[in-house]
């Protein structure tokens, strides 16, 4: 199949996925373009398709900037683990970034967002399997650290999102996520991949991120 074809299968997916569980809303596709070239994602942007995700700010600086020329309403997200030192790039290009986990890395957005006058959308980041190897707060900090970010900064935190432990059944992380997302005030669930990203809808994922399943292996 084409990356099209294998676009508008997830999107098939999704839509049932959705009437499954009884959802009036829709989630969104954030299609995943990590490891893939400009020439790859075109096929999917000339589809009118505008939602994308990155790992690596420094590999999205070298493809998005002159994409979100040609697409202008392009909203880039940030999935990957942020450093302090690359939070100016990241504020510049993405639109969202969704892995905001520790107090110093909300601190250097806030003074990216200072200094350049925009704010992307923000999203925390939950390690909801607690895995000692990946980024993301610990669920008990989570209401507690949405609130530092909003009333000590004044940053507004609009979801949260988690990559569960892979060998491990998704649905009570997603499960977790929403919860806390209720007790934090927010509105938007980033969660689901390509595995899993039904069963995530099933959960109330807002978006999910997916990018085998389009755009195959590198």
């Amino acid at each position: 199949m084409s990356v099209v074809e294998q676009f508008n299968e997830v999107k098939a997916r999704m839509k049932k996925a959705a009437e499954e569980a009884g959802r009036q809303d829709r989630a969104d596709l954030v299609a995943v373009t990590k490891t893939f070239s400009a020439e790859h994602i075109l096929p999917v942007l000339e589809t009118g398709h505008r939602f994308y995700g990155e790992n690596r700010v420094q590999e999205a600086e070298g493809k998005w900037p002159e994409l979100k020329a040609r697409f202008p309403d392009i909203e880039l997200h940030l999935i990957g683990p942020l450093q302090s030192n690359k939070a100016a790039d990241a504020v510049a290009l993405f639109d969202v970034i969704e892995t905001v986990d520790r107090e110093k890395i909300a601190r250097a957005i806030k003074a990216e967002i200072d200094k350049q006058g925009k704010a992307p959308k923000l999203y925390v980041q939950v390690n909801t399997g607690l895995e000692p190897q990946k980024a993301g707060i610990a669920p008990d900090d989570t209401v507690a650290f949405v609130a530092f970010c909003r009333n000590e900064l004044s940053l507004k935190v609009e979801g949260l999102m988690c990559i569960p432990p892979a060998d491990e059944n998704p649905g009570p992380h997603f499960a977790l996520l929403g919860k806390l997302a209720r007790e934090c005030g927010v509105a938007k669930l980033s969660m689901g991949m390509s595995g899993d990203f039904e069963t995530a809808i099933g959960f109330g994922a807002t978006s999910v991120r997916v990018g085998s399943a389009i755009f195959g292996h590198r």
